[in-house]
């Protein structure tokens, strides 16, 4: 889902699904081609029924996440972000979203 950020006009992209099987783990990409050098990625979830919860954010190389076990990437070169959950549950279902911030 593309979220807009207007202070900074920027967009996020990301893939319409992903899936993958219990205990497979899954990546989940996000591209921000034209982020800005102090702007962070922050993600999101939202499981059925529930309102959205913060995971994490990153502003430069990556953090380990804890609830679902993985890990959130920043590329290098900061156009992309990719939340890695290593060993996915049936509850960890949902929609992930990517969201730029300060």
């Amino acid at each position: 889902f593309p979220w807009l950020v207007s202070a900074v006009r920027a967009q996020v992209h990301q893939h319409p699904s992903v899936e993958t099987t219990e205990g497979t783990g899954i990546s989940i990409n996000c591209s921000h081609p034209s982020i800005q050098s102090f702007t962070q990625i922050n993600i999101y979830r939202q499981l059925r029924g529930r309102g959205p919860e913060f995971l994490e954010t990153v502003l430069r190389g990556s953090k380990t996440v804890k609830s679902p076990e993985g890990r959130l990437s920043m590329a290098a070169d900061r156009q992309s972000s990719a939340l890695w959950i290593a060993h996915p549950r049936l509850g960890d279902a949902g929609v992930y979203y990517c969201a730029l911030g300060d």
